[in-house]
């Protein structure tokens, strides 16, 4: 029989632990997508109007708040974005619960932001979803613990921290989306 260790999970053997995340190489390849020309090809489709799309990526309260780049339009109006890039193709949204599971730091899909929308991007085909801040963090509210029961969580391990994501497929996160624009 095996041991179970705290918190009721399995123990992971040497050979079952996830390769350590690599917080440096991960943010070369953000740096690396954030300056990519296609971005801005999304951001005219998505804003036709747009008149700029500023970078943002120097330490302070705006990349704290999850700003990653202010577009303006014409009309003056400004959106703010949250850039998450992954480098494969894949049927879902990972969405981060905890930034830090032992200190139960909240991770982007719960915490508050100061965007506007998470531009979610996978590199290889250049597209990427908008989604809405407010309402997608009112779907988490109201799937969240659903959606980790079917779908499980994916543990990144980092130096000195663990993150922890819920995979949650498109079709299913569409849904939650619309059903989460309306309030009764």
């Amino acid at each position: 029989m095996t041991p179970v260790a705290q918190g009721g999970r399995l123990p992971l053997r040497p050979f079952d632990r996830p390769p350590v995340h690599k917080f440096a190489a991960s943010l070369a390849m953000s740096t690396v997508h954030s300056e990519a020309g296609w971005w801005l090809d999304l951001y005219r489709k998505a804003f036709p109007t747009m008149i700029s799309a500023v970078s943002v990526r120097n330490d302070g309260w705006a990349q704290r708040g999850g700003i990653d780049r202010v577009i303006t339009l014409a009309c003056g109006r400004t959106y703010t974005v949250d850039e998450k890039v992954r480098a494969n193709e894949w049927r879902d949204i990972l969405l981060e619960q905890w930034s830090d599971e032992d200190r139960r730091k909240p991770g982007w899909v719960q915490k508050p932001l100061a965007c506007d929308f998470i531009a979610y991007a996978f590199a290889p085909s250049r597209r990427a979803y908008l989604l809405p801040v407010p309402l997608l963090q009112r779907a988490w509210r109201m799937n969240g613990r659903r959606w980790i029961e079917i779908y499980g969580q994916r543990r990144a391990q980092n130096v000195g921290f663990v993150s922890t994501s819920v995979p949650v497929p498109l079709g299913v996160l569409s849904q939650a989306l619309v059903l989460a624009m309306l309030v009764e």
